[in-house]
């Protein structure tokens, strides 16, 4: 059987880190990168038999984390953030992954991540299956250190797992809000560093674009009040981005009319109407169809 290295890379993260590590007392080797952390994380890491490596807490994460993968030993490698946790049926799968030779063809593999926002397994939107490369052949995979939120780049051919593991992503407005500022800053220099050419209505066309997108088509409004809740933040995120390349450009003043202000309103109204009027549409189709297959099952029950 191949052996696995867990990569972990962490900064403050003494009252998640055990879970994480508790998870994965099953692999050959653990690797936690302490990004000048001011808490007990390296010492509950320590606790597990892990090998600890304190860095700079760099804005571009990923920096960390390749560091952290290639001090990676063993055969293969799987990263966690240190608020994931892996699962009894996605561990028992990464096993028998890694003792068939016949599936080593793969030097890759996505894996589905359960979103717990706010207590709640958030299922629909950005956050489900929200599926991430985790699991790869040491010197296979890396991180790209352009974006925040960038997939791991694999060298090869990649398959997938059927198994999620567990994201206990946001637990307080506050810390939704703290992300947002840090992630934001870090789109925004992408954005300055491409010499985007920012126009006055990005600040209304994306934020509404992307609430529509999750909160509609992504069906975010099954999630109830979360989903609600979490598509006006991925909105929020949005702004924060374009008004932050604004500041890195000083501020630069222009001139807007009130009457293009409106006109962008309006359409961007349209398009709200549009995607209103397409989910009714959807799930009075799902209403007719439960009821058809409702009546079915009552006749065959009848005539059986």
């Amino acid at each position: 059987m191949d052996t696995l290295s867990v990569v972990i890379s962490a900064w403050n993260e003494e009252k998640k880190i055990e879970r994480t590590l508790s998870s994965v007392v099953w692999v050959d080797e653990i690797i936690v990168i302490n990004n000048e952390s001011t808490d007990k994380t390296a010492d509950i890491a320590k606790k597990f038999h892990a090998k600890v490596y304190r860095e700079p807490n760099n804005l571009m994460l990923n920096i960390n984390k390749n560091y952290g993968i290639n001090k990676a030993t063993s055969d293969w490698v799987l990263y966690l953030d240190a608020d994931e946790e892996i699962t009894t049926g996605l561990a028992s799968e990464i096993k028998t992954v890694l003792s068939k030779k016949h599936t080593s063809m793969c030097d890759g593999y996505w894996v589905s991540r359960k979103n717990i926002i706010f207590g709640q397994w958030i299922k629909h939107g950005l956050w489900w299956p929200d599926k991430q490369i985790r699991l790869f052949r040491r010197g296979k995979g890396l991180f790209p250190c352009e974006h925040i939120h960038e997939y791991i780049k694999i060298d090869g051919s990649v398959g997938e797992l059927q198994e999620p593991y567990i994201h206990y992503n946001y637990e307080s407005v506050h810390q939704y809000l703290t992300k947002i500022d840090r992630a934001s800053t870090s789109e925004a220099l992408k954005l300055q560093e491409t010499q985007y050419q920012m126009m006055w209505y990005d600040t209304i066309r994306f934020p509404v674009s992307d609430f529509l997108k999750i909160y509609f088509a992504e069906k975010a409004y099954k999630d109830g009040l979360h989903g609600l809740a979490l598509a006006f933040f991925q909105a929020f995120y949005s702004f924060c981005t374009f008004v932050k390349v604004w500041e890195m450009r000083g501020f630069e003043a222009k001139d807007v009319s009130v009457h293009a202000v409106v006109d962008e309103l309006t359409v961007r109204g349209k398009e709200t109407k549009y995607w209103m009027l397409t989910v009714s549409i959807l799930e009075a189709k799902n209403v007719l169809t439960k009821f058809i297959k409702r009546i079915e099952r009552r006749f065959l029950q009848k005539h059986a």
